[in-house]
């Protein structure tokens, strides 16, 4: 089986996805382009048909309503669009950090290539850091990530992660993620996303409140059960506890997480508290999820299911702390 990454680069330790190149600090953006697998662009061209007539070979029609991209590099088909989507180059997606890392103090972190070309993504470090009860440290990072076969709006999006276990988790608050979107039917413009993402950006004081109330919030363990059944089962809060669990793996994996086998459990700001209900159910999406590789654990966590998860969690705990 195909994997879904083509490639990809990172600096410092090994990412949470446990995936791609090692590359040394401060590397300019030309490198990480060579490293991440980016250094191609995507093309187009019209679509054609051929119809069948008796006795030839046919005739070759156009479709001009649609068209394919491919790779520049390997001729690859990625997909077909309309003529109105507007392509995001793999370029371009490093190209929109230049700024960040060289005059605002961001550093990239890791960067590459998914399913073959359709995917892209870039993660940088944004220097924020808070740490919860002492030494439960989570970072802020910025996630821009594109894709040309219409299945993501290119995508700025503000997020976290807990250091001592690489939980990945977005930036919402109120039910509402702190992402800007740029749909594929208008032009990406870097400099009016990074305006919008100076909001979202500056609200990682009221986040981290959040999360500190978080690790100060107490749980009963019929509580711990309701929430696990709400975010996993998709049950009410309320609803009793019934005797045949629903998705019963996913429920004892996360209530082992949650009750001493997950990183970081048995910190004062995790055991027994709604900041390590949380963070029970993202290690387990991150990290222990079924799938059919890592590769595919990572785009669900970003871009698939796992983030739906992730987010429900989020305002299940939000709603405990309330």
């Amino acid at each position: 089986m195909a994997h879904l990454i083509e490639q990809m680069a990172y600096v410092g330790a090994t990412p949470w996805h446990g995936l791609g190149n090692q590359l040394s600090p401060n590397q300019p953006l030309e490198v990480w382009q060579q490293e991440a697998g980016m250094n191609w662009q995507i093309q187009e061209s019209p679509v054609r048909f051929m119809a069948d007539t008796v006795g030839h070979l046919g005739t070759i029609h156009s479709f001009p309503e649609q068209k394919v991209l491919y790779r520049s590099d390997s001729k690859e088909a990625l997909s077909v669009v309309s003529q109105r989507y507007q392509v995001v180059q793999p370029c371009e997606v490093l190209e929109f950090y230049r700024d960040l890392t060289e005059r605002s103090g961001y550093e990239l972190e890791t960067a590459g290539v998914l399913k073959g070309g359709r995917k892209l993504w870039a993660l940088a470090r944004t220097g924020q850091s808070t740490a919860i009860k002492g030494n439960d440290v989570v970072n802020g990072y910025l996630l821009l990530a594109t894709s040309c076969d219409g299945t993501l709006a290119t995508t700025a999006t503000p997020t976290t992660v807990r250091v001592v276990c690489n939980n990945t988790l977005t930036i919402s608050l109120s039910g509402a993620t702190r992402a800007i979107k740029v749909p594929h039917s208008t032009h990406f413009d870097s400099q009016a996303v990074k305006k919008q993402l100076g909001i979202a950006v500056s609200q990682w004081d009221e986040f981290m409140y959040r999360m500190r109330a978080l690790a100060e919030r107490k749980v009963q363990w019929t509580e711990a059960m309701s929430f696990f059944m709400e975010v996993l089962c998709d049950t009410s809060a309320h609803d009793p506890i019934p005797n045949v669990l629903p998705n019963k793996r996913a429920m004892e994996k996360v209530q082992s997480l949650y009750e001493g086998k997950g990183r970081g459990s048995e910190m004062e700001s995790a055991r027994g508290t709604a900041w390590g209900l949380l963070n029970a159910v993202t290690e387990y999406v991150d990290h222990e999820r079924r799938a059919r590789s890592s590769e595919y654990r990572m785009d669900s966590a970003w871009f698939g299911q796992g983030a739906v998860i992730k987010q429900k969690a989020l305002d299940a705990a939000l709603q405990l702390a309330a």
